[in-house]
C-alpha cells in the first residue's frame, strides 16, 4: 500500500507541476502499485486520438514516458530523473473514444544513475496493443528529501 500511495503522491506532483501531463494524461488512473511495478489506465477522450479517430500513437508515447517515471517512483524517488531514451514498439489499435487502454509498467533495474523501465499495453480485448521502453538518467534523484527507498527497497525475511 505503501507503493501506491507513493506513486499517486508523485502523479499529483507531476499533474500540478508539469505542462503535458495535465493536458494530456489528466484521467490517467494509477489502479496498481507495488516496488517495480505499476499498472495504469486511460480512458480514451478526443485528444488522445488522431485524425482517423483511434489511439494516437503520440498518447501513447507519452504514457512510456510518465509510465517509466511512474515505475522509478514505485521503487520510492519522488524526483524521478530525465530520459536519456525512449522508444515504442505499435502492434495493434489502442481503441477509439470511449474504451480503456490497460498498461503494466515496470522497473526492470535499479540503480544509482540510470533505471531502465519496459511497458506492455493492452486494448478492451486484452490484445497487445503496444510495448515501450524508457530509460531515465536517476542519479541527481538520490538527494530528493521527499524519497521513500529505505521503505520500498526489498528486505530479506529473517528466519
Amino acid at each position: 500500500m505503501a507503493a501506491l500511495r507513493f506513486v499517486r503522491t508523485v502523479w499529483e506532483s507531476f499533474q500540478t507541476t508539469s505542462g503535458l501531463e495535465p493536458a494530456l494524461l489528466r484521467n490517467l488512473k494509477i489502479t496498481a502499485a507495488q516496488p517495480g511495478t505499476v499498472n495504469l489506465e486511460l480512458e480514451i477522450q478526443k485528444e488522445h486520438t488522431n485524425r482517423l479517430g483511434i489511439l494516437h500513437g503520440a498518447t501513447i508515447a507519452s504514457i512510456v514516458d510518465s509510465g517509466g517515471s511512474l515505475a522509478v517512483a514505485s521503487r520510492g524517488l519522488h524526483a524521478t530523473g530525465v530520459s536519456t531514451d525512449l522508444n515504442v514498439t505499435y502492434l495493434n489499435s489502442g481503441g477509439k473514444i470511449g474504451d480503456l487502454l490497460r498498461a503494466e509498467v515496470t522497473c526492470d533495474k535499479f540503480g544509482k544513475n540510470l533505471a531502465y523501465t519496459s511497458i506492455k499495453f493492452t486494448n478492451i480485448r486484452d490484445e497487445l496493443v503496444a510495448r515501450g521502453s524508457h530509460t531515465k538518467y536517476i542519479a541527481m534523484a538520490w538527494k530528493d528529501p521527499k524519497n521513500i527507498v529505505d521503505e520500498l527497497s526489498p528486505r530479506e525475511e529473517k528466519s
